[in-house]
């Protein structure tokens, strides 16, 4: 039987409430919510204060500051951080991307039409062509590219010097990044996931200036449940104001914040109705695993990639969901989050002392590796072990 033969609600990143990426409509109300200065700027504590440092600094000595790249996962802040560094420096923004600039000749129309001091943000810069990138290198440590004029052997090369600039580039995959095009950068700053009580802080300035009133445990309810994201803890304060607004409540406190939540299917942890059917699929399906990648995704009726690239990152991420060399397993958390009780058998047992012990034997490895090039769905009903040729 084929995965075709099931239905398939294809999720998308930006279908959910709580993914970390956001629609053009949504940047547009982020906008009104976003600090002006690094004064105002709430958690990344590090990042802010070196990113302070480095900018202090080319103002007193009247240069622009060094070129930027910011790393770490969609609604962290790094959007934000690129027009702080722009308003703290007193230069205009140009906003483009990695994915928009797919030749040479679209970054060089940019570079040229740059003034002095101006910041250029590339958003997903890791995406970029390979001739802009290399066109780039020059660009940033000479402030010139060379423009070719003409084919073959008639060619010629024309230099062009541009002003000083500063370019922010953010990304979230700098594995991904060429190391000549990440060496060039003077500042390197990596953001990390927000605590509970840094996003109750995000949540407080967004209340003001959305006009809401939420008590403190409203603020923490919310922030516990937005996966340590500020654009998620944005997002689902916008949902809990359209939920007090059409139940005529002025003043939100936990119960009504939990209730709109709990209707929008975003639970205590943040999962949502496909990280639930994951693991309800893994605990009661399948015993608690260890289940292959394409077995899961067919009992959820979703494609494998939905499965493997948006509901995995954050369950494995939260102790909920293991990876092991025989498939997905189910840890203690996620039978403590559903109510279930997990089973007694050994095997259970033996991989979460594995997963939890991060044994990475060679033994291991290279039954992976056989499964990978065996591209057969085995499943063994006798002792509970579900496996198939995608872990």
């Amino acid at each position: 039987m084929t995965e075709s033969a099931f239905p398939s609600h294809s999720h998308s990143n930006n279908d959910r409430l709580v993914t970390g990426s956001a629609t053009s409509e949504e940047r547009e109300a982020e906008a009104a919510l976003r600090p002006k200065n690094l004064a105002d700027f709430v958690g990344q504590h590090r990042v802010r204060d070196q990113l302070s440092l480095v900018l202090e600094a080319a103002k007193l000595r009247g240069a622009t500051a060094d070129h930027i790249l910011l790393s770490g996962p969609p609604g962290l802040g790094k959007t934000t951080l690129s027009m702080i560094v722009a308003e703290e420096m007193g230069a205009p923004l140009r906003i483009s991307s990695g994915p928009a600039i797919q030749h040479s000749g679209d970054l060089a129309a940019i570079l040229s039409s740059l003034t002095e001091g101006e910041v250029l943000f590339l958003d997903e810069i890791h995406r970029m062509s390979r001739p802009a990138e290399e066109m780039l290198y020059m660009a940033m440590e000479d402030f010139r590219v060379d423009i070719v004029v003409g084919k073959g052997a008639g060619a010629t090369s024309i230099p062009l010097e541009l002003p000083p600039f500063t370019i922010v580039g953010a990304t979230t995959r700098a594995g991904l990044l060429p190391g000549p095009l990440r060496d060039r950068f003077g500042f390197t700053g990596h953001l990390d996931f927000y605590g509970v009580s840094e996003l109750e802080l995000v949540l407080r300035r967004s209340a003001t200036m959305l006009d809401m009133r939420l008590n403190s445990k409203a603020f923490k309810e919310i922030a516990s449940r937005s996966r340590g994201t500020p654009r998620i803890a944005n997002r689902l304060l916008r949902r809990v104001r359209d939920w007090a607004l059409v139940n005529k409540l002025y003043d939100v406190d936990e119960a009504a914040a939990a209730a709109a939540l709990d209707m929008y299917e975003v639970d205590s942890r943040g999962l949502d109705r496909l990280d639930r059917a994951v693991l309800d699929a893994l605990c009661s399906k399948f015993h608690g695993g260890p289940v292959g990648l394409s077995t899961l995704a067919i009992a959820v009726g979703e494609e494998v990639e939905t499965v493997e690239t948006v509901a995995e990152p954050y369950l494995v991420r939260e102790g909920l969901l293991g990876r092991s060399p025989r498939g997905r397993i189910a840890m203690p958390a996620a039978w403590d989050h559903l109510g279930l009780t997990p089973p007694e058998d050994s095997t259970t047992h033996s991989l979460w002392s594995l997963m939890q012990e991060g044994s990475s034997a060679s033994s291991d490895t290279s039954y992976r590796l056989d499964q990978q090039r065996d591209g057969a769905v085995q499943e063994s009903i006798d002792d509970g072990i579900f496996t198939d040729d995608e872990d």
